[in-house]
């Protein structure tokens, strides 16, 4: 493609967003059924290495044509393979890990096989220099899973360790990033993530009869949930602009740190928030067990604190809330969900964010609904 090129997201890429954030329902439900550290420690490592392999793919649809047929039947190869990891999340640290772990292997053999036939020879040059650590942390995947017990245990920290060290001793010199692909990207993929939050509240209300209590958690769970778009999708424009504008040679590690590493948090607070809920649920007006009341704090201070992060890293004028006071009160709120209420706890936290939105500097002069020009 020339450079300039403005590339938009195709209707496969959105496909396989979709097939792809089953794999978060998964590990809200996860979370919510092992609410405690050894369920936490579980979905941060299952979590690292699948989001890894995802984020790669977005790379990959950057730079690879997707109207030849061969690429878009490889690409739905690639979305049954996280499709397979879906399915055996639940069950990877409890004796069933080898299904996860034969498909991370196939993703990342076929994402490298991608990157290196169908795309630019510096970008195929640059992925070979990867493709060699991708193939190790497939490899202590599967030893994982073969092994189980404490070896899985640290055969999958080792793995996750050698992903999140990637971008120290990794040049990404070669690959291309088109800024208008990854932000909407992305800002598809939270919407999507966001989306599939309310169907886990919904699914948990399932075998429950819709009465006041249901009714209420479900329209506390929606507004917390509104809250959250609102403010991530305050700022993307001026994200996508800092982006576009950086220096070509810098935009790829700019991508990695804002698109890899803090869309990781803003997507496991999206997770942290889901399995809050849906604990939740059954009854509302009830104290919430503290691991429960944890989630919903913490999952929404770290997607603000992300948030924030993002407009910092990239220096822009931010018109989104303040991350600070919100991260401490909503970590402060969290004796509440377990003293009081769940519902009373995500109503709280509906109200540290609508206050935060109202005063920042954005609603004041526009609304996300109407500024299409901006």
């Amino acid at each position: 493609m020339p450079a300039g090129t403005e590339v938009r997201v195709s209707t496969l890429e959105l496909f396989f967003d979709l097939v792809f954030v089953s794999t978060v329902t998964q590990f809200a439900r996860l979370l919510a059924a092992e609410p405690n550290i050894t369920g936490a420690a579980e979905v941060i490592l299952l979590f690292s290495v699948t989001w890894y392999a995802y984020d790669s793919y977005a790379w990959l649809t950057n730079a690879l044509a997707h109207d030849i047929a061969a690429h878009r039947l490889l690409l739905l190869q690639g979305m049954a393979g996280f499709l397979v990891m879906a399915l055996a999340i639940p069950s990877t640290f409890d004796g069933g890990g080898l299904p996860f772990a034969v498909a991370y292997a196939f993703v990342v053999l076929l994402h490298s096989a991608l990157y290196i036939r169908g795309t630019t020879p510096s970008e195929a040059r640059a992925m070979r220099a990867i493709a060699p650590y991708n193939l190790i942390v497939a490899t202590l995947v599967l030893m994982a899973a073969i092994e189980g017990g404490t070896a899985q245990w640290v055969l999958m920290v080792i793995a996750a360790t050698v992903l999140w060290s990637l971008g120290l001793f990794v040049s990404l010199d070669g690959f291309r990033v088109v800024a208008s692909h990854f932000a909407e990207r992305h800002e598809l993929l939270i919407i999507v993530a966001l989306g599939e939050s309310i169907v886990v509240l919904g699914a948990g209300a399932g075998h429950h009869t819709v009465g006041l209590p249901t009714a209420t958690i479900a329209m506390l769970g929606l507004t917390l949930t509104g809250c959250l778009w609102w403010t991530y999708f305050t700022d993307e424009k001026q994200i996508e602009y800092a982006l576009r504008s950086a220096n070509v040679r810098q935009r790829p590690d700019l991508a990695l740190i804002v698109y890899g590493y803090l869309h990781f948090f803003l997507l496991l607070g999206i997770i942290l928030v889901a399995s809050g809920l849906k604990s939740a649920i059954p009854r509302p007006f009830d104290g919430l067990p503290t691991a429960s009341a944890i989630m919903l704090g913490t999952g929404t201070a770290m997607f603000v604190a992300a948030d924030e992060a993002m407009t910092r890293l990239l220096r822009i004028r931010s018109e989104s809330l303040r991350s600070a006071p919100v991260t401490v009160a909503s970590i402060a709120a969290i004796p509440i969900g377990h003293i009081l209420s769940g519902a009373a706890q995500i109503a709280i936290l509906i109200a540290i964010l609508a206050i935060a939105i109202a005063a920042s500097p954005g609603l004041r002069r526009r609304s996300p609904l109407t500024d299409s020009n901006h």
